[in-house]
């Protein structure tokens, strides 16, 4: 007879074992839902001599709302972006790059410093740019991540240079590593349009011409003055902490953000809204402790604003959470006057293309970003 000791015992074990295998399956769960959200990479290449001022200018309006373009697809993407400027030898610089981050405030406020100046003669750095891009950027080894370059410029790359990296073989190692290299061409140097469309070719992008002013449209809503309020409402709720350097950063980002113009500050203001954050990238409070990257407790009183150190552990957490509602509220408010200026902005654009108008460098960026996307899977369908 057994003892009722012994199958207490075995009753346990079955108890435990069945349980560690219940909470083993809800782990794996949660690692699949995560592994399942669509992730890109996009690095853009600009030209950045003196004949692409008007896509520069018309990029550094546009970049919020091609970001929200690319993570307008369910569930939503995560998204990294890279910037690379590149002019010519004996210019100011051959090549300047910014590696790929999350931090999309980061990527405007490079881009913002970006100036069409150099160049002169037609062949540029293009090869180098090219290298930069494929062999030093830190691209991700998982083949389910959407991986893209868009390479744009007017000029053809120097092919005189014995000692410089050449296209043919940079197309084949972008190949193997699964960078897709699309290229715009602004205006119409006829030696740049067969080597952009062999660039493409040979890294299974694709090829589109635009015009050298980029063509970009920005369209003004009845909703951008709004959303400009609500803006500056929300950078008053921001909490920056961490060292000094981190905290002047966060500060930075919100003054280049209520600095920009009406339209692209609005775009800003829906990105975050959908990646649920006031500022993109780290050392804002209520974010970090939203996404649970760090622990107030954690935290050293040296490390947040003057007027947090003097607060008492409860006074701290009373104004955080009165701070947090705030944001809250206005974020519902971002979210309500988003919506109908991205209706608003739909209509137009609808106009604009049925009038031959809907041309420009965003446009042929969100197309080629949906076509693409559908060899990893992730759909942009409404």
């Amino acid at each position: 007879m057994k003892s009722p000791n012994n199958t207490m015992k075995k009753t346990v074990t079955f108890l435990t074992l069945a349980m560690a295998i219940g909470w083993s399956q809800i782990v794996n769960a949660k690692t699949k839902t995560s592994e399942a959200k669509p992730r890109i990479e996009v690095c853009f290449v600009l030209d950045t001599t003196g004949s692409m001022g008007g896509l520069i200018e018309g990029a550094k309006q546009k970049i919020w709302s091609i970001a929200n373009e690319m993570i307008s697809a369910k569930p939503t993407p995560e998204l990294k972006l890279g910037l690379i400027g590149y002019r010519d030898r004996g210019d100011e610089y051959v090549v300047k790059s910014f590696q790929l981050t999350d931090d999309i405030d980061s990527i405007y406020g490079h881009l913002r410093d970006f100036k069409a100046e150099g160049g002169g003669d037609e062949p540029e750095s293009v090869n180098e740019a090219l290298a930069e891009t494929i062999e030093k950027m830190p691209w991700s080894q998982d083949r389910k991540v959407l991986k893209i370059i868009f390479l744009v410029g007017d000029a053809p790359p120097h092919l005189d240079y014995a000692d410089g990296p050449k296209y043919p073989e940079l197309c084949r190692i972008a190949a193997k590593k699964d960078l897709i290299i699309n290229t715009v061409q602004c205006g119409n140097i006829a030696e740049t349009t067969p080597i952009w469309k062999e660039i493409a070719k040979l890294s299974e992008g694709s090829y589109a011409a635009i015009a050298q002013s980029g063509g970009v449209a920005v369209i003004a809503t009845p909703m951008d003055d709004g959303l400009a309020r609500l803006n500056k409402k929300i950078g008053a709720t921001l909490i920056p902490y961490g060292n000094a350097a981190l905290q002047r950063e966060v500060a930075a980002k919100q003054a280049f953000a209520e600095s920009a113009p009406a339209s692209a500050a609005a775009d800003r203001l829906s990105y975050n809204a959908k990646t649920g954050k006031a500022v993109q990238g780290r050392g804002e409070l209520l974010d970090a402790l939203a996404n649970n990257e760090v622990k107030l407790d954690a935290i050293d009183k040296k490390d947040l604003p003057k007027e947090f150190q003097e607060l008492t552990k409860q006074e701290m957490e009373a104004r955080i959470a009165k701070t947090r509602a705030e944001r809250d509220s206005l974020q519902k408010e971002v979210q309500d006057l988003a919506k109908k200026r991205d209706a608003y902005i739909q209509a137009e654009n609808k106009r604009l293309a049925e009038a031959g108008k809907g041309d420009g460098f965003d446009e042929k960026v969100a197309e080629t970003i949906h076509q693409q996307a559908e060899r990893k899977g992730i759909n942009y369908t409404p």
